[in-house]
C-alpha cells in the first residue's frame, strides 16, 4: 500500500518507495509551498496525471548533472558561438511553464496541470523557483524551470521551439550554478538527451547523502534576473564532446 498523506507535511522515508513503479512513495496531500519545499529537500517530487491524486516520487537511480561535468558537443558549441540568441533569467517564468505544459509529440496530455502551474508560480514569487530562457529576437525559443534550495537545483521541465534552444538554457543554468557554488542539478529521470550533456545516474542513497550536504546551505531567495546573460564558452577539452 502506498501511504496517503494527510495535513501533516511529513513524508515516509525515501527508502520505502516502491521498486515498481520505480520511486512511487506516497499519494495525496497538497501542493502548498511548505509541503513542496519539504519534499524537494528530501529528494521527493510530485508527478501525476489529470484526474489522479497527487503522487510523490523518489526514483532509484536518480539522474543528476554536476554543473562542472556539463558536456557540450561540437555542434552545440558552434550554435553557442553564433550568438544569434539571448539568455534571460526569471523574465517570463509563467510563459516557460506554459510552454513546458504543451503536450509533446505522441502525448495527449500533460502533467503540468493548472494546479501545478499555480503552485510553482507561487514558489517563483517566493524566490525559490527560477526560469532560464533562450530568446531569438523577441521570441521565446526554449527554456527550463526548477527549484533552488541551498546549493541544489531541482530541474522540473524544459522545452524547445528551435534547434538547441533548451540546451542553450541548460548551459546557461550550469554557468549560473557554478558561479553560486551549487553542487548538483537534479534531472529526476534518465533521458538520453541529458546523458549526452553529462548527466549520469546516482544510486538513491548517494543522491540523498549529497542532498543533505547541499540543502542546508543558506538559501539566497529572490530573482535571478540580474544574472550574467553572456555565456562563457568552454575551451577546455573536458567540457566538450563529439556530435
Amino acid at each position: 500500500m502506498v501511504p496517503w498523506l494527510n495535513q501533516n507535511i511529513e513524508f515516509p522515508p525515501v527508502e520505502t518507495a516502491l521498486a515498481s513503479p520505480n520511486g512511487l512513495l506516497a499519494a495525496g496531500g497538497d501542493l502548498m509551498p511548505q509541503r513542496l519545499l519539504a519534499a524537494y529537500r528530501q529528494g521527493i517530487f510530485p508527478w501525476y496525471s489529470p484526474g489522479d491524486p497527487i503522487l510523490w516520487w523518489s526514483p532509484d537511480p536518480r539522474m543528476l548533472l554536476i554543473p562542472e561535468e556539463l558536456k557540450i558537443s561540437r555542434s552545440l558549441a558552434k550554435t553557442l558561438r553564433n550568438r544569434d540568441y539571448s539568455i534571460r533569467f526569471d523574465s517570463s517564468f509563467a510563459a516557460v511553464m506554459e510552454a513546458c505544459s504543451a503536450p509533446r509529440p505522441g502525448q495527449s496530455g500533460t502533467w503540468i496541470n493548472p494546479d501545478m502551474r499555480i503552485a510553482y508560480e507561487t514558489l517563483h514569487r517566493m524566490g525559490y523557483a527560477h526560469s532560464v530562457e533562450t530568446w531569438i529576437g523577441e521570441e521565446l525559443a526554449g527554456g527550463l524551470y526548477g527549484i533552488a534550495i541551498g546549493r541544489a537545483f531541482f530541474g522540473e521541465s524544459m522545452f524547445s521551439c528551435e534547434r538547441d534552444a533548451s540546451k542553450i538554457a541548460l548551459v546557461a543554468l550550469a554557468q549560473q550554478l557554478r558561479s553560486l557554488d551549487f553542487g548538483l542539478i537534479d534531472c529526476q529521470m534518465h533521458t538520453s538527451h541529458l546523458a549526452s550533456m553529462g548527466a549520469r545516474d546516482f544510486p538513491r542513497k548517494q543522491f540523498s547523502d549529497l542532498l543533505r550536504e547541499l540543502v542546508d546551505f543558506p538559501c539566497t531567495l529572490g530573482s535571478w534576473a540580474s544574472a550574467s546573460t553572456v555565456l562563457d564558452l568552454p575551451t577546455h577539452s573536458r567540457h566538450s564532446c563529439p556530435n
